[in-house]
C-alpha cells in the first residue's frame, strides 16, 4: 500500500513539474522566497496590534511559537527522521525535471515552507475569523508558495500535503497555547 502511494506521489510529481511557463520560473522562484514576504509579515503584525491592542501583542509573541513548532517538527524532526530525497536530489529524475532555482537540503519529507505557510494561515484565521476576516486568505497564500515547491522540482504533493497538515496543527497547539497563557496572565492580574 506505502509503495502504490509513493508510486502515485511520484507520477503527481512528475505530471506537475512538467506543467511550467518559462515566464514563470523567476515569478515562482521569487515566490518561494523568505525576504519577498517581509512586508507582508509586518503588515500582519501592525494590524494584530491596531485590531487587538494588548491581547494583538500576544497574539504577535505567539508568531514566534508557531514559526519554531511548524518549522521545527518538519526541519529537526521529520527530514532526518524519514530522509526521503527530494526529487532533484534524487538521481532517478535527473534531467528530467524542471529544477530552476537549486535543490536545497537533502531530504524533503515534509515540507517546511507548507508547514510555516499553513501554520501562519490557520493561527491567522483562527485570530481574525471575526475582527479580521481577510486574513482567511492567508489559506490561498500558503497554497500557492507550497505550490511552488512543487513546480521548482524540490517536494513531492505528499511532502506539501503532510507539511500543511504539520503546519494547521501547529497553529491549533499555538492559538490554544496563547489563549490560555492570556487567560492565565488576566487571572494573576486580578488576583494580584
Amino acid at each position: 500500500m506505502i509503495e502504490k502511494l509513493r508510486e502515485w506521489d511520484e507520477s503527481l510529481f512528475l505530471w506537475l513539474n512538467a506543467q511550467r511557463l518559462d515566464v514563470l520560473d523567476p515569478v515562482m522562484n521569487t515566490l518561494t522566497g523568505r525576504y519577498i514576504w517581509i512586508p507582508l509579515y509586518l503588515l500582519i503584525i501592525f494590524m494584530l496590534i491596531r485590531t487587538y491592542g494588548q491581547t494583538g501583542v500576544w497574539y504577535t509573541g505567539g508568531l514566534l511559537l508557531l514559526i519554531f513548532l511548524a518549522d521545527q517538527s518538519t526541519s529537526s524532526v521529520m527530514k532526518p527522521y524519514f530522509e526521503r530525497l527530494r526529487p532533484c536530489h534524487d538521481p532517478r529524475w535527473e534531467g528530467m525535471i524542471n529544477n530552476y532555482s537549486g535543490c536545497g537540503g537533502m531530504y524533503g519529507f515534509a515540507s517546511s515552507h507548507a508547514s510555516n505557510t499553513f501554520a501562519l494561515a490557520m493561527y491567522l484565521w483562527l485570530i481574525g475569523r471575526e475582527k479580521l476576516p481577510l486574513f482567511s486568505w492567508m489559506f490561498l497564500w500558503a497554497a500557492i508558495i507550497s505550490y511552488t515547491r512543487v513546480y521548482l522540482g524540490v517536494h513531492y504533493p505528499a511532502d506539501i500535503l503532510v507539511g500543511a497538515m504539520v503546519g494547521m496543527l501547529a497553529g491549533l497547539i499555538t492559538y490554544y497555547a496563547i489563549s490560555f497563557m492570556m487567560i492565565k496572565a488576566r487571572r494573576e492580574k486580578v488576583e494580584s
